[in-house]
């Protein structure tokens, strides 16, 4: 932390000389641009949010999961840490109904159906948007059209000036409890139609945060002062992008990505061990291409990606101190995806979308189903009309999925499984008066969730679970204003969206003895009713902006399978607060921005029973930032200092697993 202190102070005197020089770049005539459009907002059908660039750097955000847990309708689940798990439930139905796209193409964890965000690093990010339910358009995937909510990353395109071939971006931030995170970004123009970026980074932390261990739920009792142990963590991500302009309205988007990892698993705190013994390897590899074309009233895209995840965990005290635990797991997926869309008049549009995946999942545990092979076929036909200030879409979605699992060199041990299933989809969204800026927006979905490996056959047995069904239902209304005059401008926007969900056979995960191995259970039915309500306000007075957002959820997640098992009836699932939301203010001036954040969650259960011993206390995070831009000679710098958690709460998001008091960050970016 000191080393990184000196550094960015000398950066900074440096650029004490050079406060008023101006970029060298003069010659604007002509610029190469590949246009990257975020999804709407206020005009789309179901409920959309976006996180830009521009909006990612203020935040000061490091892991997708700093992005996501800002946005409403989303509880995540954080498992302490920069190296803890970190997954995303969207509206109360479960992670697993989650699926997350880098660059419109899913990425899958057949294993445990869930994606770590954690994992996945956001400085080479143009967006990120997530959508409840669908996102708007149908040029898309099956899987896209599957999806219970859709969390999409963006890799951000380079642009390039008329003689320039080269850019570069060099970053490096550290902050407390030994986080360093240096990271570069190459872009280069090949030629006129092909350009790549590069973008390599490394995170490391050794976890090793203070936190207060309180020994009664109601923390009235007594305490101790404790460090977390064995919670390190070290990770490198490579991401090689190629971005192919094939005719005018024909492009070609290919990736390559590896992540490789070391963490240790600090496990729960109720009886606390500061030594710890778990710890997994982690390795992830894929290569994907997106085609997508456009001519005449047709459009279609076609995506193609294999995926290898290696995955090591070991418990060095497992047993006793001369045997220990150790399992790996292997999986691999090929994927084949293709969508065409014809517009035969210019109010119509219909469209059909076919994905075949081929999954195999391997692993060394003798005495389970420790060989899995997944076969997927989904299929969706869809229709969108508009007509007037009124827009419909529908679609219907097929799937059918067929696996065998079977125990490594046991004969006819072979179990195979099929699901098949019809899900729809319709969705309305109307302009009332024409001239006024009110959105009116409707949408009915049915989601079908088959169990992922390892709810059905991993760590302890076989387990009959049935899949989950969920239907959702979405009303909201979306109001913009625009004023302006000659000195001030005012952007108001407000979205709000109540919505019911009903899950049938809903599967639950919880964690048996560590974060690396589960227990699932069907828990019947489940209904969600809830509102999110979204306000952003931005003022520009000249060269001074200020900018704020306000997020607000309500949910009231109940289960609802045995009406007279008084225990569990009526109450709220575990770990989804009833109120959650957030705030968040941003001021830009010639001389230094400043951004405050705040985070307010309210009581959860760690428990089917609501009852005090599985209460978890309700908690606000607030974080506060600075950053400055200075033009140099050779680029444009970029300082950026945050105090996170500036209050030092004590709180937990899963039980037993502490999260981060007040901590600090130094951050810094040169682009030439």
């Amino acid at each position: 932390m000191k080393r990184i202190a000196l550094i960015l102070l000398a950066v900074a005197s440096a650029t004490a000389l050079h406060g008023q020089d101006t970029l060298r770049r003069s010659t604007l005539d002509e610029v190469s641009v590949t246009a990257q459009s975020a999804p709407a907002t206020l005009r789309s059908q179901a409920p959309t949010q976006v996180a830009t660039l521009e909006k990612i750097e203020q935040t000061g955000a490091i892991q997708l999961s700093d992005v996501v847990r800002q946005m409403a309708g989303v509880t995540l689940k954080d498992y302490g840490g920069v190296g803890g798990m970190k997954t995303v439930s969207a509206r109360g139905l479960g992670s697993q109904f989650s699926t997350l796209t880098i660059d419109g193409v899913a990425v899958s964890d057949a294993q445990n159906g869930q994606v770590d965000l954690g994992r996945y690093l956001v400085a080479g990010a143009a967006y990120i948007s997530l959508s409840h339910g669908q996102q708007d358009g149908l040029l898309q995937s099956a899987r896209a059209y599957a999806a219970g909510s859709l969390l999409n990353m963006e890799s951000l395109a380079p642009v390039f000036f008329l003689a320039e071939r080269t850019n570069l971006k060099v970053g490096l931030e550290g902050g407390s409890f030994g986080l360093l995170v240096p990271s570069l970004l190459w872009e280069q123009k090949l030629s006129d139609k092909l350009s790549m970026t590069l973008w390599v980074n490394h995170l490391r932390s050794n976890g090793n945060y203070p936190f207060t261990l309180y020994y009664t739920p109601g923390r009235t009792d007594s305490s101790s002062a404790e460090v977390r142990r064995n919670s390190q963590m070290n990770a490198t991500t490579a991401d090689a992008n190629f971005f192919y302009q094939i005719k005018p309205h024909q492009t070609l988007v290919a990736k390559v990505h590896l992540m490789s990892g070391n963490h240790a698993l600090p496990g729960p705190v109720q009886y606390y061990n500061p030594h710890g013994s778990e710890f997994t390897r982690e390795r992830i590899a894929f290569a994907q291409a997106k085609w997508r074309g456009k001519r005449d009233r047709w459009q279609w895209q076609t995506i193609g990606k294999l995926q290898y995840n290696y995955d090591f965990y070991e418990d060095t005290a497992y047993a006793n101190a001369t045997h220990y635990l150790s399992n790996t797991y292997r999986q691999g997926e090929g994927y084949l995806s293709g969508s065409a869309v014809w517009s035969p008049l210019k109010e119509l549009s219909l469209s059909l979308s076919a994905d075949g995946a081929l999954n195999a999942f391997g692993s060394d545990l003798a005495s389970t189903y420790n060989r899995v092979l997944r076969r997927s076929l989904l299929a969706v036909a869809a229709a969108e009309v508009t007509l007037w200030r009124l827009k419909f879409s529908a679609n219907a979605l097929a799937t059918a999925i067929g696996e065998e699992a079977s125990r490594a060199g046991v004969e006819g041990s072979q179990r195979p499984t099929s699901y098949r299933r019809l899900s729809p989809y319709a969705a309305l969204s109307v302009q009332p008066i024409a001239g006024v800026p009110l959105r009116i927006r409707y949408f009915f979905k049915e989601t079908y969730r088959v169990p992922n490996f390892s709810e059905m056959y991993f760590f302890v047995r076989y387990k009959q679970l049935r899949p989950e069904r969920a239907e959702q239902h979405n009303i909201g209304l979306t109001w913009n204003h625009y004023s302006a005059d000659t000195s001030v401008s005012n952007t108001f926007a407000v979205t709000a969206d109540a919505y019911l969900n009903n899950i049938t056979d809903k599967l639950v995960a919880m964690p048996a003895q560590n974060m690396f191995l589960w227990s699932m259970y069907n828990l019947g039915k489940v209904r969600i009713a809830g509102l999110d309500i979204k306000v952003e306000d931005n003022w520009r007075w000249q060269r001074t902006s200020l900018t704020l957002s306000a997020t607000y959820t309500y949910q009231h997640a109940t289960d609802r399978t045995v009406p007279t098992d008084t225990r569990t009836y009526g109450h709220q699932i575990p770990y989804t607060p009833r109120h959650s939301g957030g705030l968040q203010i941003y001021v830009e001036t010639p001389w230094i921005n400043a951004g405050y954040s705040l985070m307010a969650v309210g009581e959860r259960y760690s428990r089917r029973q609501n009852s005090p011993e599985y209460r978890l206390p309700p908690y606000t995070d607030q974080s506060l930032s600075i950053d400055r831009r200075f033009n140099l000679r050779l680029g444009t710098l970029r300082l950026q200092a945050q105090v996170l958690n500036i209050f030092d709460v004590q709180y937990e998001v899963v039980r037993s697993y502490p999260m981060m008091g007040r901590n600090y960050r130094l951050g810094m970016t040169f682009e030439f």
